[in-house]
């Protein structure tokens, strides 16, 4: 295969609107965020308890106004499906453990404009309206939703509802995601230049701190647009990839997904001269795995959010397989979770003919160190719950 060289129609992400083009890969194909957030879906099932506790602190609406839900990054898959009807059952059967009429409930799907929102439409049940005959007969059903739906794409480092407008928001596996790459990781003349580096695991310590700035600048924002929208007995449940190490250039499970076999490829790429070095520097993951006290740092700067729960939760492995001995089917898992949530960056910036010789070499490092994955790759995530002052 040829070089493909800098030609100007390639996309460099951090010249390019993040919020414009970042999504995880749309559709129902191999590597598509349908096929791939099996472990999503495992990690919130683990953290129900703490999802309920944190909806036991809302306080229940009078009958006639609606109860409403926002998922922030809701993605196109069934996990957020999942996690709307277990937060409309809970809170159902705390209207009626009170003797309380149930409200109706209305739910809004939020994720940034290129998100692939037909997708997350078409799985979507059809609303119950009156073919049940009780709030309990829709619920118990798996044909209907009990839940009026709407879909609001826009990013949510930025206002996005009404005042005062939501009882519960639910943000899971989302914040982790930066608003932009820093443009000083991609500036040769600073001393944070990520030189060598798709990625900031192992990185130098002025390219860790500059993520870590553009996190918490990002989580503030965040923060500042929440305080508006949510009601004022409202609770907040977020969830995002977290670190254990006060090292912030020790990213964790990020670091072994993104930073190892993953970096090594785009190596790969560039040792065989299908890109230049040049073209591998200009692209980063904007990624940043918090620690509890970077989390810690801006909710307290904030001032407007009381901490109910703050921890470190071990999620697990990202890598679902049915047969762990089977090193081809590791390396596949591996090569289509980094392309699910990557693969829409990196098709802009080298293009989905180089994209596809990208990780066809993640999964051949990763087919050859399957046994070393299954054991050492594992997630943590910080998980908040947090309301009003």
């Amino acid at each position: 295969m040829a070089p493909l060289g800098d030609n100007k129609d390639n996309v460099v992400v951090s010249n390019f609107k993040l919020e414009r083009m970042l999504s995880m890969k749309g559709g129902k194909g191999e590597a598509s965020y349908v096929n791939n957030s099996q472990a999503q879906a495992q990690h919130a099932r683990s953290m129900l308890h703490l999802l309920k506790d944190t909806l036991d602190g809302v306080q229940l609406n009078s009958p006639d106004i609606p109860f409403v839900i926002a998922d922030l990054g809701c993605s196109c898959g069934s996990n957020t499906i999942f996690i709307i009807d277990v937060i409309v059952e809970h809170m159902s059967k705390r209207y009626e453990a009170v003797g309380q009429e149930t409200p109706e409930f209305s739910a809004f799907f939020s994720d940034l404009p290129s998100n692939d929102f037909n997708t997350l439409f078409q799985l979507l049940p059809p609303l119950a309206n009156n073919s049940c005959g009780s709030m309990e007969e829709c619920l118990a059903s798996n044909s209907h939703r009990s839940y009026f739906a709407a879909g609001v794409p826009g990013s949510f480092y930025r206002r996005l509802f009404p005042a005062r407008s939501i009882d519960v928001f639910y943000s899971a596996f989302s914040l982790h995601w930066l608003s932009q790459v820093p443009d000083i990781v991609l500036d040769k003349r600073s001393t944070a230049y990520n030189k060598g580096k798709i990625y900031i695991h192992g990185a130098n310590e002025n390219t860790a701190n500059a993520y870590r700035k553009q996190f918490q600048t990002d989580l503030a924002n965040f923060l500042g647009a929440r305080c508006k929208e949510m009601k004022r007995d409202g609770s907040m449940f977020l969830a995002c990839l977290g670190r254990t190490s006060v090292d912030p250039t020790d990213q964790g499970g990020a670091g072994l997904l993104f930073g190892t076999h993953y970096q090594d490829a785009w190596d790969d790429l560039v040792q065989e001269g299908l890109i230049t070095s040049e073209k591998r520097d200009k692209f980063n993951i904007p990624v940043y795995a918090p620690s509890i006290q970077d989390f810690k740092e801006v909710v307290e700067a904030n001032g407007s959010f009381k901490i109910n729960n703050l921890q470190v939760f071990r999620g697990g492995s990202p890598l679902v397989v049915k047969h762990p001995d089977d090193e081809a089917e590791i390396g596949r898992a591996l090569a289509n979770s980094c392309r699910s949530v990557s693969g829409v960056l990196v098709d802009a910036h080298i293009g989905e003919q180089l994209s596809d010789e990208l990780f066809s070499r993640v999964e051949e490092r990763a087919t050859r160190h399957a046994n070393e994955l299954l054991q050492n790759l594992q997630f943590f995530h910080i998980v908040a719950s947090l309301s009003l002052v």
